[in-house]
């Protein structure tokens, strides 16, 4: 298992359009994330620097081809155009990344 964090900015007029959004996450986009092999997922918002924080567990053994499952599943790329207005990627993150990835500094169970 792998634990990964990322990063993003979010718009301070879509917050709450944000929140209402991640209240019902269409079942389908849920499904969808389970079959790629993401447990324990799970997104912060920080205010008022209006970052959005997420974090999961990878569980699978090819992390670029489960991604590549999401993002070409038809649902999935139907919810990202509701949420994609919303964020805000950082300047700073790699090339081909919208969250951008952050390094594991430090864990305890």
């Amino acid at each position: 298992m792998q634990r990964m964090g990322m990063v993003i900015g979010i718009a301070a007029d879509k917050i709450d359009e944000y929140r209402r959004l991640h209240a019902a996450v269409w079942p389908q986009v849920l499904a969808r994330i389970a079959q790629s092999n993401v447990r324990n997922y799970t997104i912060f918002l920080r205010e008022p620097e209006n970052l959005l924080f997420g974090y999961w567990e990878y569980h699978g053994t090819d992390f670029d081809a489960d991604m590549a499952a999401i993002a070409a599943d038809p649902e999935t790329q139907r919810w990202w155009s509701f949420c994609s207005p919303c964020q805000i990627p950082l300047p700073s993150r790699a090339p081909g990344e919208h969250w951008a990835m952050m390094a594991p500094v430090f864990h305890t169970d």
